[in-house]
């Protein structure tokens, strides 16, 4: 009788190799165990379906792992063959889609010793930063792996694709499997009597039990004394065996409606037909499960089952190693971390490089993203992203987040502060006092005292000083074009006023009783109107310099940021250049003042 189907078989590779051989003969084939993603293509492997789920979906839920725990700089070691190979590959893709960085890879093989086994372990040790090992091994290979950490004496977390080992600090995955009862109690009953069906059951006895039936000593034995913990895949096997009954029973009913024996439609079972409108279509509820448990069984259109895994970490409790399950995965991630006791009592870290602080940017290094140097900003720069520090810009400082910036207030003398009441209250004084003098002068304009004293140029020394006393209020009003305008004008042209009368009328005096001694004829220019032409025309020489200032430098508002946070509103130039000590603008009026106080020094000795 032709094959209709078959079930297995439970490593990748075998699974693999029979496939494409029966694929020659459209024999459609159901694994109860194999898990690489290449049999999810179904170009080449267009007969097969499996009741577990692909390693993709594996690999993604230890990434989920990974980045629950931010652990995102790890290493990962795989077998060599298709199950490694190809997991390890999807894990490498899920971990680059979450920024998890890959520190080193390692590859083991069956023909590997207990040396080359202790040199992958060192070759993990190269990178010390990654502290989290993920595992995508045979069981013997991962038995051997930690046998080689144990040698050496290191530690790292290992993060599995199956449950197994017995180290601490170990993160396993095992599919959503509950335990089957049913067959542990048949499994109990069973004895080389009366399963003579099983060809390799009396050797399995033999191997158990240390006994032999050529001596006779093995009858006196029985499963049901001693230690059985029932294999996560038997749910699995069971699963493929119902999948292929319900299939078949499909099929019969499609076709053969009217008999329950096989008619002609299925003589022989079209495997194509078989396969895709039976096989991939059938769904059932999981034999033998738990009341309280929910599973449906059936294939996704690349005939694979469907993704859930228990998640299990080993550790010592009560005074043995034992799995507890911790979590599980079903298309999203369920972590209880309360049940997991961490060998340092904390979660492990696994980071290439610290993270920075609020105030530091990373600089990526070459081809890692996951490490990097922080690098502190400046204080008026925040974060525009991890890697950019950007200025706030003037008149703009960090907020307390550096994630943005805030507006300063702009800081400048106001009417109201102290600062400004106290010289205001001066200037007030001494300019109604130059006012009050002012007007004496004017009531007695033609009195021969008032004639004396040279009334022109006085009332230009009076107008002077109501300049300089005027200033005040300049400088203390708020700063806009046209006040750093009169700012620079009347700066200079205030003192000029005042030192060129002194000058002009301390020069004439000077003359004059200089000409009285000698006994010479009057001096030339002290009349009233010369006195005024000279007078003007040496404050005409200020003017000038200041127009020349204006169209150099030309006055505007300027912002200054203050390390007290604050913004300074002030002239754009002339507070900068002062400060600067390059006043070269009012070199006129030093050296009016000089030589205002020149004639004086040399009458003083005239009697």
């Amino acid at each position: 009788m032709a094959i209709t189907g078959v079930i297995g078989g439970s490593y990748s590779d075998v699974s693999i190799q029979v496939a494409n051989l029966l694929r020659l003969f459209q024999i459609p084939q159901i694994s109860y165990a194999s898990t690489s993603a290449k049999l999810s293509d179904k170009s080449r492997y267009d007969y097969f379906a499996r009741t577990v789920p692909p390693d993709f979906y594996q690999a993604k839920a230890m990434a989920e792992i990974l980045r629950f725990f931010n652990w995102t700089y790890v290493s990962t070691v795989a077998s060599e063959g298709d199950y490694g190979e190809t997991g390890i590959e999807a894990f490498e893709l899920e971990a680059r889609a979450r920024n998890i960085c890959i520190a080193t890879s390692e590859k083991v093989g069956r023909s590997m010793n207990k040396k080359t086994f202790d040199s992958v372990i060192k070759a993990l040790l190269q990178k010390p930063s990654a502290r989290v090992v993920v595992l995508f091994t045979r069981s013997e290979d991962a038995r051997e792996l930690l046998a080689a950490g144990q040698r050496i004496n290191v530690s790292f977390t290992w993060v599995a694709s199956d449950g197994w080992g017995a180290l601490e600090n170990v993160v396993a995955m095992e599919w959503a499997a509950p335990p089957i009862q049913e067959f542990a109690v048949y499994f109990r009953n069973l004895h080389p009597y009366n399963n003579s069906r099983n060809p390799w059951f009396r050797e399995f006895w033999e191997h158990k039990f240390q006994c032999s039936f050529h001596r006779q000593d093995c009858s006196r034995h029985s499963l049901k004394t001693g230690k059985f913990e029932q294999e996560s895949k038997i749910m699995f096997v069971v699963n493929a065996v119902y999948a292929m009954a319900h299939a078949l029973h499909n099929m019969h009913q499609a076709l053969c409606p009217n008999t329950t024996r096989l008619c002609d439609a299925m003589k022989p079972v079209n495997g194509r037909r078989f396969y895709k409108d039976f096989m991939l279509n059938v769904k059932f509820d999981a034999p033998f499960r738990p009341a309280d448990t929910k599973g449906i069984v059936r294939f996704d259109r690349y005939g694979d089952g469907i993704g859930r895994y228990n998640i299990f970490n080993y550790h010592r409790a009560e005074g043995r190693y034992r799995y507890q399950k911790v979590g599980y995965w079903a298309e999203g991630l369920t972590l209880n971390t309360s049940l997991i006791p961490w060998a340092q009592a904390a979660v492990p870290v696994s980071q290439c490089s610290d993270p920075c602080k609020k105030n530091e940017m990373k600089s990526m290094q070459p081809g890692d993203m996951c490490c990097w140097i922080c690098i502190p900003c400046q204080p008026y720069e925040y974060l525009l992203d991890e890697v950019t520090c950007m200025d706030c810009g003037l008149g703009y400082w960090p907020n307390g987040t550096l994630n943005g910036c805030y507006e300063l207030p702009q800081e400048y003398i106001r009417w109201k502060d102290v600062w400004a009441i106290g010289p205001v209250t001066i200037s007030c004084l001494g300019f109604l006092s130059t006012l009050f003098v002012f007007g004496v002068f004017v009531k007695h304009n033609d009195t021969p005292i008032v004639k004396a004293s040279g009334r022109e140029l006085c009332y230009i020394l009076l107008t002077g000083v109501l300049l300089c006393y005027s200033m005040t209020f300049i400088f203390i009003a708020k700063p806009s074009t046209e006040v750093c305008t009169l700012r620079r004008l009347g700066l200079g042209t205030s003192f000029a006023v005042c030192y060129s009368a002194l000058l002009t009328k301390t020069n004439r005096i000077a003359r004059i009783f200089s000409g009285v001694k000698e006994g010479v004829q009057r001096p030339r220019f002290i009349s009233p109107t010369s006195q005024v032409v000279i007078c003007m025309a040496l404050i005409s020489c200020q003017l000038v310099i200041v127009v020349i200032w204006l169209l150099v430098e030309t006055p505007g508002t300027g912002k200054e940021t203050e390390p007290d946070k604050s913004l300074c509103l002030q002239d754009q130039e002339m507070p900068r250049k002062l400060q600067r000590g390059q006043v070269h603008w009012l070199h006129h009026v030093h050296h009016l003042h000089h030589l205002a106080g020149l004639p004086a020094h040399l009458l003083r000795h005239l009697q």
